[in-house]
């Protein structure tokens, strides 16, 4: 049956258009001790892995080849529906924002949620991501996920890059703040020593070198460096840690929190690579035009609370409502769309919603339309019993 799994794997990536994806001989190894893990990244790194796409995206953008008057914009997602909403709004990528995470499980952003819930909340994102692709008929989008401190020490920072590329991400983010951290736009914020800080970081490149030549080049998640030196050590220490962030070998950087658009130019013009811009509605940073951004030398521009707050007012809208017997469907998508649209990936996937018969190739009809790993996963385990 493995030779089953084989030819099935060779028509998947036949018709995947990427062809530098490689299945190595002994992805299908069972004695092999990565097996399980591999056997995950089956689901997640058939296509281009995501962090492919993702640095695809990146340099794209720096050198220009991405004809665009704005940077590559981030609306930042939480969960299944809302990675499903930016998809289907065609944005090129998107962010896992942690705040979001803790919010929607009840939490402040204080990490007080664990590293197995933002993993299985990543998991959650890149199935949304895939489901929603695959109806629109092009690639899932890359995500990069907030991986806040890393959980702990290098270790943990190892375990937290390797649990999130299975998870299907393209990048992580990992900041130097002191654990368990808070929001970069809030008081009382401390960061750790420099030394430790770019230890931290560099913990994170070498796990993405390590994911990299296990499962093949382009399948370890790129490295975004952030620090939140600005506020408690000033501006020069900030650059200081994001210089030697890209020494370490980060394959991106965000100075949190600048206060002006002085502070903006300066960090764009004296720190090289790519770099990304908060722009957190009503925070420290100002609040610039996506073209402005670009003119000015960043490559992303995240908005992280922009999905999360937006729901937050109409779900109280709309509690006000239901408590006064105002009607609310004037306020509300119908239940037609929410269904069809956002709820249900599996529901009449037909033809006509699946334009390019070639890119989306189905060598196992059993699956349909169904992405969930597990089940999957299920399907594959069956052809080593």
């Amino acid at each position: 049956m493995a030779s089953d799994l084989h030819d099935w794997t060779a028509h998947w990536t036949a018709h995947w258009p990427c062809s530098s994806s490689k299945i190595q001989p002994h992805f299908f190894d069972h004695q092999h001790p990565s097996f399980s893990s591999k056997r995950q990244a089956i689901v997640t790194g058939l296509a281009c892995p995501a962090p492919m796409r993702l640095k695809s995206l990146l340099q794209s953008e720096i050198d220009g080849s991405r004809k665009d008057e704005m940077p590559i914009l981030l609306p930042c997602c939480y969960d299944g529906i809302t990675a499903r909403l930016v998809t289907r709004a065609g944005f090129p990528a998107t962010f896992m924002t942690g705040f979001g995470v803790s919010a929607v499980n009840g939490y402040p952003d204080t990490q007080l949620v664990s590293y197995g819930e933002m993993q299985s909340a990543a998991s959650t994102v890149a199935e949304g991501l895939s489901s929603a692709a695959l109806e629109m008929g092009r690639e899932p989008i890359p995500c990069i996920a907030d991986g806040d401190t890393g959980y702990g020490n290098a270790v943990n920072v190892k375990r937290t890059v390797f649990g999130y590329a299975r998870a299907g991400m393209g990048g992580i983010m990992i900041e130097d703040q002191v654990a368990p951290k808070r929001c970069g736009h809030v008081a009382g914020k401390s960061v750790v020593g420099f030394d430790e800080a770019v230890a931290r970081v560099k913990a994170a490149c070498d796990a993405r070198d390590e994911y990299n030549s296990q499962f093949g080049e382009g399948t370890g998640p790129l490295i975004l460096a952030r620090t939140d030196a600005l506020k408690t050590d000033g501006f020069e220490a900030a650059i200081e840690r994001c210089l030697a962030f890209r020494e370490a070998g980060c394959d991106m950087t965000f100075l949190e929190a600048p206060e002006s658009v002085e502070q903006m130019k300066e960090y764009c013009s004296r720190v090289e690579g790519a770099k990304l811009a908060n722009m957190l509605e009503q925070g420290s940073t100002p609040i610039l035009s996506p073209q402005e951004l670009k003119q000015m030398g960043y490559t992303m521009a995240a908005y992280p609370l922009t999905l999360l707050s937006a729901s937050i007012k109409a779900m109280e809208d709309s509690l006000e409502r239901i408590k006064s017997g105002t009607p609310t469907d004037d306020v509300i998508a119908s239940f037609a769309e929410t269904k069809w649209k956002y709820a249900d990936s599996t529901a009449d996937c037909t033809a006509a919603r699946r334009p390019n018969k070639a890119y989306l190739a189905d060598p196992m009809p059993e699956i349909k339309c169904h992405l969930r790993q597990e089940y999957i996963l299920n399907i594959i385990s069956g052809f080593f019993t």
